[in-house]
């Protein structure tokens, strides 16, 4: 692919260096010339040091024939109006990197719609939901979110005390607007029918609104819904663990953040309703004493620190916390800890430019589709329903799906689902499906 990448900051140089090697014809633009100095150095790829939203500068670098533009700078303004410019010169697709609070109002207003945008993340957000994942949903074997954040996928073992055993997904009566998209039993995965029912030991994975799996996976996992709450500990009042702590506040969890600017923690103070602020150095043992990190089920450190993240894990390890996670801004170093960490009491690392380039990864395509997760019985596909196509204007209960296909998320508009039989499928809905490689091709006749 011929691909455009605006930014060789930490996401940008990480990403062009990536793709490099995955044989991509990249040509980047940066407008530091010590930072477009270096990568040229380094890279097997193009570099121009120019302004990025430049329409000239666009022009130079083959926009026209772009098949992917990535705006990866710091700046919001510089991507989205990059992004939107490229959009109009013809790149087949754009993708803007924004501050987190762009994309929390993604639901009040649709600036991808507006700004002509394929897709817009922030790698803050990102690394939050990595982290996330480990707290809310710490027996699921996977955890993946689709459909914008508002759809989740979980792959969950299902327990010998679960009252499931012996259902078929009927009897199963599993609550509305969730789906078991695919079994895997003996080593062997399949994508479900309505009679095939559920048995012991069986990995199943599931989709729905967050709230709604988190029953249903703890009535598959142990047969009812343990509902205790989480103590938190978040090191660092940054954009990650400000973002982190939204997610969880939401959630059955206590959570303190623990930031030593004043200032800073009197803004997350106002911003956080149902988080507790400490102003305090979380990295002063005393302190962490003083505040019983010990009795957490959680302590998350996310500061912009690797060493100090690291160290605070180690601390509040010593003094007895369950389970440490840690943010690593170095990919490498986050990989290392990941791989060993747990010996350190540390049960995993993550890096923000590695969540970001798995984000990315499943726009490098040049097919009509995204592939979103592979999994043992197939891959969750996106697509959008065309204008014309078999199933435009019917509900999904009167299309014939062919066996091994099943709708996992539907955006219609603004809002974010698994569609029900009476939903009406209509041009411009953008749809997930749980697919087998044999039947891919059929369901993307039905809606392309």
């Amino acid at each position: 692919m011929n691909i455009i990448i605006i930014g060789a900051g930490e996401v940008g140089r990480h990403l062009a260096t990536y793709l490099s090697r995955e044989a991509h014809s990249i040509t980047v633009i940066e407008s530091n010339a010590q930072l477009a100095s270096d990568l040229e150095q380094s890279l097997d790829a193009r570099v121009i040091c120019e302004n990025g939203t430049s329409v000239s500068t666009l022009l130079e670098a083959g926009i026209s024939e772009c098949d992917l533009l990535l705006a990866l700078t710091s700046d919001n303004t510089i991507n989205v109006m990059a992004a939107s410019v490229a959009k109009k010169l013809q790149a087949k697709k754009v993708i803007a990197r924004v501050h987190p609070e762009v994309q929390r109002e993604e639901w009040l207003f649709d600036y991808r719609s507006h700004f002509g945008i394929d897709h817009i993340f922030s790698s803050e957000r990102l690394s939050a939901i990595e982290l996330a994942k480990f707290i809310r949903n710490p027996e699921s074997l996977v955890v993946e979110e689709i459909a914008r954040g508002r759809i989740e996928l979980q792959q969950v073992r299902v327990s010998e005390k679960s009252d499931a055993i012996g259902k078929n997904l009927v009897e199963l009566k599993a609550p509305e607007r969730t789906r078991i998209g695919s079994v895997t039993r003996g080593g062997e995965s399949f994508i479900p029918t309505a009679t095939d029912t559920i048995e012991v030991g069986d990995v199943v994975t599931i989709f729905g609104e967050p709230r709604k799996l988190r029953s249903l996976a703890a009535r598959l996992q142990r047969g009812f819904v343990k509902d205790e709450e989480l103590r938190v500990v978040i090191f660092g009042g940054g954009e990650y663990g400000f973002t982190l702590a939204q997610m969880l506040e939401s959630w059955n969890c206590r959570v303190r953040i623990f930031e030593k600017d004043p200032n800073r923690a009197q803004e997350l103070t106002d911003r956080l309703s149902n988080t507790t602020v400490i102003n305090t150095d979380g990295t002063v043992l005393a302190e962490l004493e003083e505040e019983q990190v010990g009795e957490a089920d959680f302590f998350v450190a996310t500061s912009g620190s690797d060493e100090d993240n690291v160290m605070t894990c180690l601390q509040a390890n010593n003094l007895g916390t369950k389970n440490c996670l840690t943010l690593i801004h170095r990919a490498d170093y986050a990989q290392a800890i990941s791989g060993s960490g747990r010996h350190f009491g540390m049960l995993a690392a993550v890096s923000p430019r590695e969540a970001t380039r798995r984000d990315l990864e499943k726009f490098i395509t040049s097919d009509k589709f995204h592939t979103v997760k592979k999994l043992g019985a197939g891959e969750v596909i996106e697509t959008e329903v065309q204008s014309g196509c078999i199933v435009a204007e019917k509900m999904v209960g009167e299309v014939e799906w062919p066996v091994g296909c099943v709708l996992v998320a539907r955006i219609h508009g603004m809002h974010a689902s698994v569609p029900g039989p009476d939903d009406i499928l209509e041009p411009g809905d953008v749809v997930y499906a749980m697919v087998t490689p044999k039947v891919r091709k059929k369901f993307l006749k039905l809606v392309r």
